[in-house]
């Protein structure tokens, strides 16, 4: 399971989405400008502050970090 903590006008955040939806790629968008569990929640795991951050299957990406996103998800260029 993919989550990515976003913001509405983060435009990292917008890039890695269409990034994903071109790669026909499911993923959990958790907007932490409305949710401040969820805000805690990605602070407390990336301690990060900035968006986006992705949660694949536990392994914490922070940033839209192309090659490791390839890397984690196996998928191909």
């Amino acid at each position: 399971m993919i989550k990515i903590y976003t913001t509405p006008t983060c435009v990292y955040c917008h890039s890695l989405k269409n990034f994903f939806k071109e790669k026909n790629i499911s993923f959990e968008e958790i907007d932490v400008s409305k949710n401040e569990i969820a805000a805690q929640e990605m602070i407390d795991r990336s301690g990060q502050m900035g968006v986006p951050v992705l949660d694949i299957d536990g392994q914490i990406v922070v940033g839209f970090d192309k090659a490791e996103i390839v890397k984690l998800l196996q998928i191909k260029e």
